[in-house]
């Protein structure tokens, strides 16, 4: 706790301002560990302005883009979404989950049943009252025959879900999950009123902070602040400007024009000189995310176990995080199980660059004379494309041939992720080990990025939910992880840090590392200082 002390020195100095602490504390990873206690008194006394024009820029957006949340995908309209809807629960920065629209919460012995009382007088932005009918409807959205949410998977195990009045909801599953918490404050499982179809998802009918008042799929989008919103005082902005800008270097001018007030995912090649810009603060955070190369198993060659091990083998991972991430990061190890999670495999052996082992490995596969093609885009993530031309590089050292195919930005996630035997990507990652299994790699899930399905697994993932037994349940994410470590179609060669940048007239209480933007509660959360 040394640099916290240093921190609250410096504060009580006054060397440094309210609003640097807090980005300090938040960067450091320490805000967790800091009770109000040890907050200077100052600090905790500060009360946050209102109103104001927030104008924020993101990527992800994609003119195919829709606010129906069984739809969501990429970061600028998950992050619209948040600002019109909200959740029966919230996920906050200690990665635990809060009431939201839900006021509490309990569960059976077995943890196969679970009743939510929800928070009484909450209006959507037509004016309408939300009940239990809403919230039975918002959920069954995502468990229809036809339904392609990635939320879907994480339902699969409710069996009834019935109202007892207004203002209670009862869940029963198949078998019992200790997450299911978790699950119900997944981004995808917004409450809307029920009825909601068609366009109508397009005009935003929430209960969330803020009210649409414009929206250019994959472009533009304007909120102005909900008056009747139900938590207090909040969101303190008066109107939030949200762009959808793929290119990070324009992302960076916006911010140090002053175009903009914040940027997500700042270019880590050129963060050093945004941190020498006086009215600009960078905020780095440890989380769930990471970068991958998901790999179709369901494609020749790539059925063949030793193809894709040679593949992950031609990575070098460390000039990866070196080189892509300039350090902003730590490496992989083709698991999505970041080290930030609660049962993280620290325990399995690192796999390391070795042009040698993989080179055997594509020989036994009789495929050392294959060119493999690599499809990527920076709308995959910033760097993907340097990225995918340094593992192309790594992979001629041990024979291997990689041809980096640039596909477009706009439509990258409709039409190559998923659908190119071969690409880049990225995960926000998730916030336990059974929601990100359950949504990236059991056998059917809509977002199986790899279509990898394994028996052993998929019996340790429902065996592993159910189980309230913390030593027994680490031991079988940890055995989990191993298998899509050594089976499994994606190359994982790194997380990244969260690294964004915004202007100095911000300020923030603690980040949120549970997804970007604050979990993509920025727009709630955080206020003009000045």
């Amino acid at each position: 706790m040394s640099q916290l002390s240093h921190l609250t020195d410096l504060f009580k100095e006054k060397k440094i301002s309210r609003r640097q602490f807090i980005a300090q504390v938040s960067a450091l990873g320490l805000a967790a560990a800091v009770s109000p206690a040890l907050l200077p008194t100052d600090l905790m006394a500060a009360t946050p302005k209102m109103g104001g024009l927030f104008r924020q820029a993101m990527t992800g957006g994609a003119t195919s883009d829709s606010l129906d949340p069984a739809t969501l995908l990429a970061s600028f309209p998950i992050n619209v979404s948040s600002q019109l809807s909200s959740c029966l629960v919230e996920i906050d920065h200690n990665f635990q989950p809060v009431p939201e629209l839900a006021e509490s919460w309990e569960s059976s012995k077995k943890a196969d049943k679970w009743t939510f009382k929800l928070r009484k007088g909450i209006e959507f932005h037509n004016g309408k009252t939300m009940t239990a009918r809403d919230v039975v409807f918002s959920i069954n959205h995502h468990r229809g025959e036809e339904s392609k949410s990635a939320a879907k998977p994480l339902l699969k195990s409710i069996t009834d879900i019935r109202t007892d009045g207004d203002y209670e909801v009862t869940f029963e599953l198949a078998e019992g999950s200790a997450d299911f918490p978790f699950i119900i404050g997944d981004y995808h499982l917004r409450i809307y009123p029920e009825g909601t179809a068609g366009d109508d998802w397009e005009k935003g009918i929430g209960t969330g902070p803020f009210i649409l008042e414009s929206w250019e799929p994959g472009v533009r989008a304007l909120t102005k602040r909900n008056p009747n919103y139900f938590k207090p005082d909040k969101p303190y902005f008066a109107e939030v400007e949200t762009l959808a800008i793929v290119d990070v270097n324009a992302r960076s001018n916006g911010l140090k024009t002053g175009r903009l007030d914040a940027i997500d995912r700042a270019d880590v090649k050129t963060v050093h000189l945004l941190k020498r810009v006086p009215d600009i603060n960078v905020t780095a955070i440890s989380s769930t995310m990471h970068y991958s190369f998901p790999i179709l198993v369901d494609k020749p060659p790539y059925t063949d176990v030793d193809v894709r091990t040679a593949l992950k083998l031609a990575c070098d991972r460390e000039e990866m995080v070196k080189t892509i991430l300039k350090g902003y990061g730590e490496i992989g190890n083709d698991h999505p199980i970041s080290s930030v999670n609660r049962y993280h495999a620290s325990e399995l052996p690192q796999r390391a660059y070795d042009p040698d082992k993989a080179k055997f490995h594509m020989k036994k596969a009789g495929m050392l004379d294959h060119t493999f093609n690599l499809h990527a885009s920076d709308a995959a993530f910033s760097g993907a494309v340097d990225a995918s031309m340094l593992y192309q590089e790594t992979a001629k050292k041990a024979g291997i041939k990689i041809k980096v195919v640039r596909e477009p930005s706009d439509g990258y996630w409709n039409n190559v992720w998923t659908k190119k035997p071969w690409s880049a990507c990225y995960w926000a990652g998730r916030p336990t080990e059974d929601m990100m299994f359950s949504v990236a790699y059991a056998a059917g899930a809509p977002w199986n990025d790899t279509r990898w399905s394994n028996d052993t697994f998929n019996k340790l993932l429902k065996e592993a939910r159910a189980e309230l037994d913390q030593d027994k349940r680490r031991q079988m994410y940890v055995e989990m992880q191993s298998l899509v470590r050594d089976d499994g179609g994606a190359v994982i060669p790194m997380f990244n840090q969260i690294v964004e940048a915004h202007n100095n007239t911000l300020a923030h209480g603690p980040i949120s590392a549970h997804m970007e933007m604050d979990g993509h509660k920025n727009t709630e959360r955080w206020w003009f200082e000045v």
